[in-house]
């Protein structure tokens, strides 16, 4: 597998990091520099991660894990956007910024946007690739799209506040009844 094969992985494999971490930043009164990084990191080490185990896990569990992937990214997303819906449509309280990068609340993101890198591990795994190089871009092409999001997305909540964390909800679903469709072959 060449480089551009390698590239072309790591930012198909970012773009749903990409998408949560635009998510995150709306939901930022101001742009915290610090918790962009968080968010690069947790999103760039799973991203790097889950191909790793995916490749170690190799061809024995191929079937099981690309039969269950897209449902577990589906619901998780689902009751994460969903939650975020809902708190936007309470009109007794003040606008609550969810922009919290604490283990629970990363580890559940990180996790269910990196679960196709899973099965791209196993697939690399199939075609003798070495891995050392795809889990290095893919991880570091991740980190940055991530921190690239959150500015994208703080530009766009200090424009439009309470609606910002609805669409970020919107998204999230969005994305999760993506993958869903995809693995399904409906779309």
């Amino acid at each position: 597998m060449g480089i551009i094969e390698i590239i072309a992985i790591s930012i198909g494999l970012a773009m749903d990091a990409f998408s949560v971490a635009i998510c995150k930043g709306l939901a930022m009164k101001k742009m915290n520099w610090k918790n962009a990084v968080i968010i690069g990191l947790y999103f760039g080490g799973f991203q790097a991660l889950m191909p790793l185990i995916g490749y170690v896990l190799g061809v024995g569990f191929e079937s099981k894990i690309t039969q269950i992937d897209h449902w577990i990214a589906f619901i998780l997303l689902l009751i994460i956007g969903g939650k975020m819906i809902l708190e936007t449509l309470n009109k007794d309280e003040e606008i609550s910024y969810n922009s919290n990068v604490g283990v629970k609340v990363m580890l559940v993101l990180a996790v269910a946007t990196s679960i196709d890198a899973l099965a791209v591990g196993i697939t690399l795994a199939f075609l003798n690739t070495n891995i050392v190089l795809p889990v290095f871009f893919i991880g570091i092409i991740t980190f940055v799209l991530s921190i690239i999001g959150v500015k994208i997305g703080n530009i766009f909540g200090d424009k439009y506040e309470k609606k910002a964390e609805l669409v970020g909800g919107v998204i999230l679903i969005l994305i999760g009844t993506k993958i869903l469709l995809e693995h399904l072959n409906i779309i």
